[in-house]
This record gives C-alpha cells, structure tokens and sequence, in this order.
C-alpha cells in the first residue's frame, strides 16, 4: 500500500512539470545573431482611424486642407486624436476636406500620403505640399494563458510578436510557447497561423511584427491541462500528498 501511495505522489507531480525546452524562448537564438529586420507599413483597413496632416511653406494655404480640431486648443490627446481623425468607411473610403473622396483600399501609410500629395499638386489646390498619414488606433488582441488579457492599442508603425505579448504582461508558466496562434484578417480573407516561440524561425515570418486587429492566443501547455482536468493546482497537490502520508502513517501501525 505505501508503494502504491508513493508511485501516485510522484506520477501527480511528474505529470505537471514542463520541462525545460517548453519554456524558453528563442532556444536557437544565435542563429538569427546579426540578421536583418524587414520593416513594413500596415496595410489600411476598414474601421481604421487616420491622422492626415498637411503642411506648407505657408502656413495658411493649408488650412482648408486639415480638419480644426473639435477640442478648441486644449492640449490634444491620443483620444481627442481619435475623435478628430478621419475613419476609414467598410467602403475603404475617406472624406478629406476639398479632396472629397478619397479611396484607401490596398494602401499603406505611406502610399496614401502620395496620393493625397499629388492630388492637391496636380489639382492646383498646392506647391509642394508635406502629407503626413499616421494610423492612430491601431489594436492587438491577447488572450488565454497571458498575466494581463485584454486588447492594447499601440501608436508605433511596428511592434514585433513578442512586445505584443509584453503588453499583455508576459506568458504565464502555463503558457504553451511552441504554439501560439495568431489570427489575422487579409483583404477580408480570416487567417490563422501557428508560431513557436522557442525557436527564431519565425522571426524571418511575416508574422513576427504584429499587424493590426491581430488576435494572439496562448493556449496552456499540457502539464496546466492535466492539471486543470486532474488535481487543479499546486495546493491540490499538497493536500494529496499530506492526506497520502496520513493514511500510510495509520496503516503502517
């Protein structure tokens, strides 16, 4: 009987360790040692909200080509930023003043700064004018075995897999870093992809740098699955045990 009670202690506590090569990261991680980055510009998608701004050597032959803000001149923030900016129709239309209609459909950031550029140069509206176009809600989607689920929304042209993840506070131990799933809208065709953090592979994907709307899901590895379907948590398993030690202490006078 003690044998028996033995053998099921350590079978619960053998069946949940993760071994070492489940939990690190980018196990190879010297391969990839001085390797370039490809940078892109996100694609614009319907639901999208733009900041357009157009610049002069004289400054008030811009100003019928840029939307007055609705704050007055109260310090803006990223919301006001929002409130002010031009939302991309489920049409991939804009309306921008004077220009009307302006189609988005395919086009990156900085394609449509070229074309509202040269709209306004071969329209007469201006001489050498500066666009800027910048993509200010632009969101990512984290969620299962992660500290902090939830959706983040970031400013920066490109945020890698990784610093995703960093929003959301990290895996958990329970975390299966050899699968995440990372789903993704493209020119309205839905696309899931399997990416392995333990290995730098991906890192030469058109996955390592988020793109916006994405959604990452950590599913839990299989020592958290086994202990979700078996005996629950750490403090389960001390109460088995002691209970364990108990009964072959009664047994064994």
């Amino acid at each position: 009987m003690r044998k028996l009670i033995t053998g099921i202690i350590l079978l619960v506590f053998i069946s949940s360790c993760a071994s070492k090569k489940d939990i690190l990261y980018l196990q190879d991680a010297d391969s990839a040692n001085n390797s370039n980055v490809n940078y892109s510009d996100p694609v614009i998608q319907p639901n999208d909200i733009l900041k357009i701004d157009v610049a002069t050597l004289v400054p008030e032959a811009s100003i019928p080509y840029n939307k007055t803000s609705t704050r007055g001149a109260q310090v803006p923030n990223l919301q006001i930023m929002q409130i002010d900016g031009y939302l991309v129709s489920v049409d991939h239309n804009i309306t921008f003043p004077v220009l009307g209609d302006i189609i988005t459909k395919d086009l990156t950031t900085k394609e449509l700064e070229k074309v509202i550029k040269d709209k306004l140069v071969s329209g007469g509206h201006l001489l050498n004018p500066t666009v800027s176009v910048r993509l200010i809600n632009a969101k990512v989607t984290v969620l299962g075995e992660v500290n902090q689920p939830g959706t983040f929304t970031f400013t920066e042209q490109n945020i890698t897999l990784l610093q995703a993840l960093g929003y959301a506070g990290d895996l958990t131990i329970n975390g299966k870093r050899d699968d995440i799933l990372v789903q993704r809208e493209v020119e309205g065709i839905r696309r899931v992809s399997h990416i392995d953090l333990t290995s730098v592979s991906f890192i030469d994907s058109e996955f390592y740098f988020i793109k916006p709307n994405d959604i990452i899901i950590v599913n839990p590895n299989n020592p958290r699955v086994k202990n979700a379907g078996f005996i629950g948590n750490a403090g389960t398993v001390l109460t088995i045990a002691s209970l364990a030690l108990s009964i072959t202490i009664l047994l064994s006078r």
